[in-house]
């Protein structure tokens, strides 16, 4: 630990979403969150317990991809993973109900180029 105090996620929300400023990075993350939900579920569901085991793959690989071949910048997860995983879950939410747009416009962020 770095001895840096934690943001909180009124901080750290802004500072997300300018690492996650191209459309196509959200809507793997988006995948990533429907992904792990749905694999949840239908572990549960079916008790087929293996499928719970593939969670962190497909939540993890999707969005690191996104972050390491799209973004091209470095995954906030490593640095602070509780307001990273609140931030992907606000994100998924905020695009399934169409509010992404005016979120991203209110903080002023653009895709970086």
């Amino acid at each position: 630990m770095n001895g840096a105090p934690q943001p909180t996620f009124a901080e750290f929300w802004p500072h997300y979403l300018a690492e996650h400023s191209r459309p196509a990075t959200r809507g793997l993350h988006l995948a990533a969150t429907l992904a792990w939900v749905g694999l949840l579920a239908a572990g549960l569901w079916t008790r087929t317990w293996w499928l719970l085991g593939l969670i962190p793959v497909a939540a993890y690989g999707l969005a690191w991809f996104s972050h390491f071949v799209v973004e091209r910048n470095r995954p906030a997860t490593f640095r602070h993973p509780l307001l990273s995983l609140a931030a992907d879950h606000k994100m998924a939410y905020l695009m399934l109900t169409g509010r992404m747009g005016r979120e991203l416009e209110r903080l002023g962020v653009s895709p970086r180029r």
